[in-house]
């Protein structure tokens, strides 16, 4: 695992070295200063309010905690930490998603099921509104034919199979199919030992298919928001290429948005999608607007936005520290010896 880590980062590295070789970088920087602090500003704050929009989808998701304000001041700490991990690992955005489950039970005391399936949940949500968003920019791209055609394929090829793939991750929740597939395979010797595992999933898909027919209401909420937050990072678009001094429409943002995000998700195994996220923006502002320089440097406003959200969820994590590196159970055991089957059946016995 450790060679294939420093494959993927190497592979980032040489493809960020490629774009870099091909946009003269006096021009580059040239055209970030033109940003400034107000446009630095407007675009940090349209990306602050996206946040704040997939805290809420969250805390929708989260069934045990009320809807006020300290618990969503909450979730936005604990996704700030997490988002740090969700960045850097090559994880598909899911590095940090066992801290949260963990600072929750620790912190809050919300037992690790309730964690683990409101993560599960709010991690689906937001997939389905990506598909949703993306969808909405390959039509816009179809429409417009701001690509070229052999980018609409590819496109068009990746974006099926990533909502194909989303669509069954959902599927697999909402009719249990977890469940059915572990007692499918308890029917053979060989995984009869599983019995105390295959009860952990029963349990998460109970919780799973509970939420998505008892709180329809929140899971539309969730939904809606999550979509809103992907919509936002179109506004980062249209106001960075405003700010520096090439504008564009609204639906040749959201094309590009889509594209960046398709690329992002698509490698997900090169750490922060390095090389590849710039990669992106180059093709696309290149065919779109022919100027690679240009997408470069909205690449370049992304990362620097990106250091600082880094930088603001590691001094939170540093906040969590004395709590979290020093906490014990109180029957004295080191929680870094206990298993999580023993964690699982301690939450319910607290109960």
């Amino acid at each position: 695992m450790r060679i294939l880590k420093i494959f993927y980062l190497a592979l980032g590295i040489a493809l960020l070295a490629f774009v870099v070789g091909q946009v003269d970088i006096s021009e580059v920087t040239a055209q970030v200063m033109r940003v400034g602090p107000l446009g630095l500003f407007v675009i940090l704050s349209i990306h602050f309010v996206a946040f704040a929009f997939d805290s809420l989808a969250w805390q929708l998701t989260l069934v045990q905690a009320p809807l006020n304000l300290r618990w969503a001041y909450r979730v936005w700490k604990l996704r700030m930490v997490s988002e740090v991990f969700n960045t850097v690992l090559p994880a598909a955005g899911m590095g940090g998603e066992p801290m949260k489950a963990e600072l929750l039970k620790r912190r809050y005391g919300v037992g690790y099921r309730e964690g683990l399936s409101s993560i599960i949940l709010t991690k689906t949500t937001i997939l389905l509104a990506l598909v949703l968003f993306l969808a909405i920019g390959f039509l816009l791209m179809w429409l417009s034919d701001a690509l070229d055609g052999v980018y609409e394929l590819a496109a068009g090829i990746g974006l099926g199979i990533f909502s194909l793939s989303i669509v069954l991750f959902f599927a697999v929740q909402r009719w249990r199919g977890a469940s059915f597939a572990g007692a499918w395979l308890a029917r053979y010797r060989f995984a009869r030992r599983l019995g105390t595992v295959l009860h952990h999933v029963r349990d998460m898909d109970e919780r799973l298919v509970h939420f998505y027919t008892r709180h329809t209401g929140r899971f539309v909420a969730a939904l809606f928001f999550a979509f809103l937050s992907w919509v936002l990072g179109v506004a980062e678009i249209y106001y960075a290429t405003a700010f520096l001094g090439h504008p564009m429409s609204l639906a040749d943002a959201w094309i590009i948005e889509a594209a960046a995000q398709l690329v992002s998700n698509g490698t997900f195994f090169i750490p922060a999608s390095i090389g590849a996220q710039e990669g992106a923006f180059l093709v696309v502002f290149t065919s779109m607007a022919g100027s690679p320089s240009l997408g470069v440097a909205v690449a370049i406003i992304r990362r620097f936005r990106e250091v600082i959200w880094l930088l603001w969820g590691g001094g939170d994590g540093a906040g969590f520290g004395p709590a979290t590196v020093r906490w014990r159970r109180r029957d004295g055991r080191d929680p870094r010896r206990v298993s999580l089957n023993q964690r699982l059946g301690d939450a319910d016995a607290a109960k």
